[in-house]
Formats: C-alpha cells, structure tokens, sequence
C-alpha cells in the first residue's frame, strides 16, 4: 500500500490526473525529499510493472482514484515501496478479503489442492490462481508476476 500512496502523492499535490515523467520525479527528489533521482525513477517503472500507473506518450496516468488514496500526515516513504511484494501472498490476501475466509484456511486449501489432487507437482502459484477463480476473485493483474515468481523460482 505505501507504493500506492508514494504514487498517489504527486497527482494529489498537483490536483492532475496526468504527470509527465519529470514532474514525478521532481517532486518525489526535491519537493518532499523522499529519495534521489535514480530511485524515483526505479519507482516509477515499479508501479508499471505492479499495474498502478500507464505510459501516454511522456505523460503518466495512476490506473487508481487518486482521491481514495489517504496519505498520512508527515508520510514518507520507507524502503519497501521499493521491494517487490510475493504474488502468491497478494492473491491470498484478496481471496481472504473477498471470501472472509483466513489467510490458515486458505493456505490449507492450497496445499489440498497441490498434494491431493496434483499428487505434489503443481506449483502454489498456479494453485492460488485455482483458489482465486473458485472464489472469483480477479488475478489477472497479477499472472505477469506470477508468471515471474514461477521462473525466478525453478
């Protein structure tokens, strides 16, 4: 969530919908002093690749309302934002949300579903997706990194 919010502060700071690469940078490295250049800029291709923003041309528009996001009084950014979260935990945690069901439950049915009905040679990432699609709860945004966790870890 604090790459949502560290996204979200420019566009709310300017009150646009549409930044060029620049203005982002700027304010993340000399308005607020968040982080140097190098590091905004990894940011920025971060929230791409994580589906929160989208390249017009030399504009960046967030694929998020903005307005929803709440950024904290005196916020600033730790170094998470710029660690890659686990694909398989996110989509447990929207089928948690989703279903209401625990995250202990969950990892039990995964595990069900990888020994007994795989007999153990099916990957969890592919064993979340079957958990996502019987709880309909949308994956879609995440099979790019899940397809990434999938050959990182062979």
């Amino acid at each position: 969530m604090s790459l949502t919010i560290t996204i979200a502060a420019p566009f709310r700071h300017a009150r646009k919908d549409l930044l060029k690469k620049n203005e982002i940078v700027y304010f993340l490295s000399f308005k607020q002093h968040w982080m140097n250049i190098d590091q905004a800029n990894i940011l920025i291709t971060r929230a791409e690749e994580e589906g929160l923003v989208t390249m017009e041309g030399d504009m960046i528009r967030p694929l998020f309302d903005v307005s929803t996001i709440e950024i904290p009084l005196g916020y600033r950014p730790g170094s998470a934002v710029f660690e890659r979260s686990d694909p398989v935990d996110d989509l447990l945690s929207r089928i948690s949300q989703h279903s209401g069901k625990p995250r202990a439950d969950l990892v039990a049915e995964q595990n069900q579903i990888v020994m007994e009905r795989f007999g153990g040679t099916l990957r969890s990432e592919a064993a979340v997706v079957i958990m996502a699609k019987r709880h309909d709860v949308e994956f879609k945004d995440l099979l790019p990194a899940l397809r990434e966790h999938v050959l990182k870890n062979e």
